[in-house]
C-alpha cells in the first residue's frame, strides 16, 4: 500500500538517512522509533508530500487514502466539535499540520452517531459537543482531530505521539479502540505499554538507516540486543584477524624471504569488508542525585475539604492521608477530579473548606506545565540547571542534562531558546538536581523519548521522599508507583498496591457488582463508612502478605545468586595465578576465566536488582 524505495535525504552535509526502503502492506502494524533527531519527523513529512526526497520514490497505492494526525497544532476553524469529528474534508482550513489524501463516502448520518461514540470514548462531554472547537485547549482539539481521523477510518493511520495529550483512561479506551481498527497502522510513540499492545512490527531508524524487527516493543528490546551482541563479537573477530595480519605484515614485511607472503596477507586485509563496532545507545542511563532530608511519618493530611466551581462541587467533605514514602499514582475518568486533587496537595488552589496540612519538616515540589516557565531565560542550560539551594559539581549537573538529552555544546545554549518540550525536561533535570521530600508531580513523562523515561524511572526509583503523580504512561506507573489511588466523581479509592493489583482489584469489584443488588454501588459510593474502612485494612493486610511473600522469594534468590557469584569468583582467582605462573599459555584456562568473567559480567547486575528490589521492599515495610 505505501512504499518506499532507496530513498535518500540530506540537509547539507548532514544525512539523514540513505537508501532506505519500507514496505507498509494492507492490516500491518508498525511502531516507528529512533532517538530524538533520528530523522523520524523528515521521513514522515516525506511520506505526506510535504518535502521531496534527494533519491528515490515514494509511493502511495492508486485509491488508498491515508490520515495523519501529528503531534500538535492541528488545525481549526469555526467548527463546533461534533462538526470537526465528521468532516470529510479539510479544504476550509489549513492543510499544513493535518490532512486525508481523499474524501470517505459515508452516510452523514451514520458518521455523526459514530463521531458522537467516538468522541465520548475520548472524554468529550455531550454538552461540549456543539461547542465551538477553538474555545479548547490544543490538547482537547488534538483529540477532536484524532476522532475525525476514528471516523474516517482511513487505509493507512500515521499517527504521532497520539498518547501526548490524553488522560489513562482515554490512552486504554484508544489503545482498545485501535486494536480492533480495520485499516494499516503507522505509529510514532514514546508510550511503551501502547506499543506494546498494539505493533506486531518494529521499524527504528538510526545512523541513517532503517531495521525490522518483528514482535512489540519488548519484543524489539531483546531482538536489538541480541543482535548487537552478535555484531560486537563479529567485530571482535575480525579485528583480531585484522591484527593477525597486520602483525605479520610489519614483521615479515621487508624480508625477502616472506615478501611474497606479506604482500598475499595486504592483499587480503585489503579485501576484508569491514564490520562496524556497535553503538552503545542501548546501555541505560543511570545517575546519583541529592537525597532529600526525612520528613515526619505523616506527609500531607486532607480533613474534610470540599472544593468547587461555581456551581458545581468536586469534593464535599473529603478525607485524605498520604504517608512517608508512598509512590501513590492517581488513576481515573476525566473530569472526575483528579487535576484539582493534585491542586490541592500541591497548595496550587486553596482550600475552600476543611483543612490541609503538611507534616513535620516536609518540602513540597510541583510538577505542572506551568513549571517551564520559571526559568531566567537569559541563562544558558548548565547555569539554570546550577542554580540549585545546595552546591553540585558542574559533572553531576552535566550527566544529569545528559540524561534529559542535553549533551555536548546543548548546556551552553540560552534557555529563551529552548522548545516547550526542551524547557519540560530542563525541569525535571533541575527538579531532580535538588529534589524536595514531597513531589506532586503532573504528566512527568511527556516530551521525554524512552531513554530519557527509563532514566527518570531509575531515578525516581532511588528517590527516598513521597511521591503523587497523574500520568498516562502505563509503563512509568507500573515502574514507580506502590499505591493507587481511584478518582471518581465526588470520591476517592485507596489501593495498597501497583497498578496491576489495582486492575486485578477493580476487575473482582466490577464482577461482584453484578451479582448484587442496586444498593451495593451505593454502599461504595460512601466515602466513609465502616464497611470502607474494614475493606481497607483487609487490602493492607494482602498488601502486606504480598510484599512478605516476595521479600522471602527474592531473598531465596539472593542467596544463590551470592552463592554462585562467590564460588566464580574464587575460581577466578585460582585460574589467574594458574595463567601468570604458566605465563598464559593454558588455553583451555584462558578459556574457562572468560566463560567465568561472562558469567560474573550477567549475574552482577541481576544482583544489583535484586539487591534494590528488596531495599524498596524494606523501605515499604518499614514506612
Amino acid at each position: 500500500m505505501l512504499t518506499i524505495s532507496q530513498v535518500t535525504k540530506s540537509f547539507g552535509a548532514d544525512v539523514l538517512f540513505e537508501e532506505i526502503s519500507l514496505q507498509v502492506n494492507r492490516g500491518d502494524r508498525l511502531g516507528l522509533i529512533g532517538a530524538n533527531g533520528s530523522g523520524k519527523s523528515t521521513l514522515v513529512s516525506l511520506i505526506l508530500g510535504r518535502d521531496e526526497p534527494d533519491q528515490g520514490t515514494i509511493q502511495l497505492q492508486k485509491n488508498a487514502r491515508m490520515g495523519f494526525l501529528p503531534q500538535e497544532n492541528a488545525p481549526v476553524g469555526e467548527e463546533t466539535v461534533l462538526q470537526l469529528a465528521t468532516l470529510q474534508d479539510l479544504s476550509s482550513l489549513d492543510q499544513t499540520h493535518f490532512e486525508t489524501s481523499t474524501e470517505s463516502g459515508e452516510p452523514d448520518f451514520d458518521r455523526e452517531v459514530k463521531a458522537k461514540r467516538v468522541l465520548s470514548g475520548l472524554a468529550f462531554r455531550v454538552k461540549d459537543f456543539d461547542r465551538p472547537a477553538k474555545e479548547f485547549s490544543g490538547g482537547w482539539i488534538m483529540r477532536a482531530h484524532l476522532a475525525r481521523l476514528l471516523v474516517d477510518e482511513p487505509d493507512l493511520l500515521l499517527l504521532d505521539e497520539p498518547t501526548n495529550h490524553l488522560d489513562l483512561e482515554t490512552v486504554v479506551w484508544l489503545q482498545k479502540y485501535l486494536q480492533s481498527y480495520s485499516g494499516a497502522l503507522l505509529l510514532i510513540s514514546h508510550d511503551r505499554a501502547f506499543l506494546n499492545a498494539l505493533v506486531t512490527r518494529v521499524v527504528e531508524l538510526d545512523r541513517q538507516q532503517l531495521s525490522f524487527y518483528t514482535g512489540n516493543y519488548d519484543d524489539f528490546v531483546i531482538q536489538k540486543e541480541a543482535r548487537r551482541s552478535q555484531q560486537l563479537a563479529a567485530y571482535k573477530n575480525q579485528q583480531r584477524q585484522i591484527d593477525k595480519l597486520q602483525t605479520f605484515i610489519d614483521r615479515f614485511g621487508a624480508k625477502n624471504t616472506k615478501a611474497a607472503q606479506a604482500q598475499s596477507k595486504r592483499k587480503e586485509l585489503a579485501r576484508i569488508e569491514r564490520i562496524e563496532a556497535p553503538g552503545n545507545e542501548s546501555a541505560p542511563i543511570r545517575f546519583r542525585f541529592p537525597q532529600p532530608s526525612r520528613s515526619g511519618a505523616r506527609v500531607i493530611t486532607l480533613s474534610q475539604v470540599s472544593h468547587a466551581y461555581g456551581e458545581t462541587k468536586v469534593y464535599t467533605d473529603l478525607n485524605l492521608e498520604i504517608e512517608r514514602g508512598q509512590r501513590t499514582v492517581l488513576v481515573g475518568p476525566n473530569g472526575a477530579g483528579k487535576s484539582t486533587l493534585m491542586k490541592l496537595l500541591a497548595g496550587v488552589l486553596p482550600v475552600q473548606a476543611g483543612r490541609r496540612e503538611l507534616g513535620y519538616n516536609v518540602e513540597l515540589g510541583y510538577f505542572s506545565q506551568h513549571r517551564v516557565e520559571m526559568f531566567d531565560l537569559s541563562r544558558t542550560v548548565l547555569a539554570e540547571a546550577s542554580d540549585v539551594s545546595k552546591p553540585i559539581p558542574e559533572q553531576m549537573v552535566r550527566s544529569q542534562l545528559g540524561a534529559f538529552l542535553f549533551s555536548g555544546d546543548d548546556v551552553f545554549k540560552p534557555v529563551s531558546v529552548l522548545s516547550g518540550g526542551e524547557k519540560s525536561r530542563l525541569a525535571l533535570a533541575k527538579l531532580l538536581l535538588d529534589p524536595p521530600n514531597f513531589l506532586v508531580m503532573d504528566e512527568p513523562t511527556t516530551h521525554l523519548d524512552m531513554r530519557s523515561i527509563e532514566a527518570l524511572i531509575f531515578a525516581l526509583s532511588q528517590y527516598e521522599g513521597t511521591l503523587v503523580l497523574v500520568s498516562h504512561d502505563v509503563h512509568f506507573i507500573r515502574s514507580i508507583a506502590t499505591s493507587v489511588l481511584h478518582v471518581q466523581p465526588g470520591q476517592i479509592r485507596f489501593y495498597p498496591g501497583g497498578y496491576d493489583y489495582f486492575l486485578e482489584k477493580t476487575a473482582a469489584d466490577t464482577d461482584q457488582a453484578s451479582n448484587h443488588s442496586a444498593e451495593a454501588p451505593l454502599e461504595r459510593a460512601l466515602p466513609n463508612t465502616r464497611n470502607q474502612e474494614k475493606e481497607r485494612k483487609r487490602l493492607e493486610a494482602e498488601a502486606r502478605q504480598q510484599r512478605s511473600q516476595k521479600e522471602r522469594e527474592l531473598h531465596s534468590k539472593l542467596k544463590k545468586i551470592e552463592a554462585r557469584i562467590l564460588e566464580l569468583e574464587k575460581r577466578q582467582q585460582q585460574l589467574v595465578v594458574a595463567l601468570q605462573e604458566s605465563n598464559g599459555s593454558t588455553s583451555e584456562q584462558s578459556l574457562e576465566l572468560k566463560r567465568i568473567t561472562d558469567e560474573l559480567s550477567e549475574l552482577m547486575p541481576e544482583w544489583e536488582q535484586l539487591v534494590e528490589e528488596s531495599n524498596e521492599l524494606k523501605a515499604v515495610s518499614n514506612g
